[in-house]
C-alpha cells in the first residue's frame, strides 16, 4: 500500500464541519492522518466523518464544542493526552466574520464573540495543547488568517481584521518561544475561497470565480509534514 504523507500522524482540525476545515480534514485523511475534528455542530461533523469514511479513511474522533467555551477547551488537552499521549498537527481554522459595519456600530456582544472565536480560542488551544504538541517528534501547528491584515485595512471589517492581526502576532510570538524545540508553528492565508464566510462578506460575488476549498489544501499538507522546517512565517496558498 502507498503511504500517505501524513501516515500515522494525529491531527486536530477546528472548524471542521464545513468549508476549508472540512476540506483540510478530508485531505489529511487521504494522506493517512488520524483525525480529531472539532466544530460547534454535531451534524456537520458527522457529515464530514461520513465523507472521510466513504473515501476509505478511518473514523475520526468528533468533538462538538463551541470554541467560546474556554473551560472545555482547557480540558481538551487532558482528554487527548489520556487517549493519544501526543498531538502531531493542530490546524486552528475556525473563525467568524461578525458582520460588516462601522467601528463604533458593533455591539459589545458581537465584538467580544469575534475576538473570543478568532483570537482567544486559539490562545486557549495553544495553552491546552502545547504539552501534547511537544510530545510529538515533529509537532506542527498552523493558524488560518486572512488577506485583510495586509496593507491598509478595509473599512467596515474592524472586528475581523483586529482579531486576525492579533492572531498573527500571537502565533509569531509563540513560534519565537519554540526555536529550540521540534515544534514548528506558522500562519497560513488561504486566499479567496468559496466558503460561507466569503459569501457573507461578498454577497454578490459569483462563487464559481473562486477556488474551491478542496483546491487549496496542498499547502496545509506541506505545513503539516514532519519535513517542514520553517516556523513563525506567514504562508500564502
Amino acid at each position: 500500500m502507498t503511504r500517505g504523507r501524513l501516515d500515522g500522524r494525529i491531527a486536530l482540525v477546528t472548524g471542521a464541519s464545513r468549508g476549508i476545515g472540512r476540506a483540510v480534514a478530508r485531505r489529511f485523511a487521504a494522506e493517512g492522518a488520524e483525525l480529531i475534528l472539532l466544530a460547534r455542530t454535531s451534524g456537520g461533523l458527522e457529515e464530514a466523518d461520513d465523507e472521510i469514511r466513504a473515501a476509505g479513511g478511518a473514523r475520526a474522533m468528533l468533538v462538538p464544542l463551541d470554541l467560546c467555551q474556554g473551560d472545555l477547551l482547557d480540558q481538551l488537552g487532558a482528554a487527548l493526552h489520556e487517549r493519544f499521549g501526543r498531538l502531531d498537527i493542530l490546524v486552528g481554522n475556525a473563525a467568524m466574520l461578525g458582520g460588516l459595519c462601522p467601528v463604533g456600530h458593533y455591539s459589545p456582544e458581537v465584538w467580544e464573540q469575534v475576538i473570543a472565536t478568532n483570537l482567544t480560542a486559539n490562545w486557549r488551544l495553544i495553552r491546552s495543547l502545547d504539552p501534547l504538541l511537544r510530545q510529538s517528534d515533529a509537532g506542527r501547528a498552523m493558524f488560518v488568517t486572512s488577506g485583510v491584515t495586509e496593507g491598509t485595512p478595509p473599512p467596515y471589517w474592524s472586528a475581523y481584521t483586529a482579531s486576525k492581526a492579533a492572531l498573527e502576532a500571537l502565533v509569531r510570538t509563540y513560534a519565537a518561544e519554540l526555536k529550540r524545540t521540534n515544534l514548528k508553528v506558522n500562519i497560513i492565508d488561504p486566499g479567496a475561497a468559496a466558503t460561507n464566510m466569503r459569501a457573507e462578506a461578498f454577497p454578490g460575488e459569483d462563487p464559481a470565480t473562486l477556488a474551491a476549498p478542496d483546491d487549496i489544501t496542498e499547502r496545509f499538507v506541506e505545513l503539516a509534514e514532519a519535513s517542514y522546517s520553517e516556523s513563525g512565517g506567514k504562508v500564502f496558498v
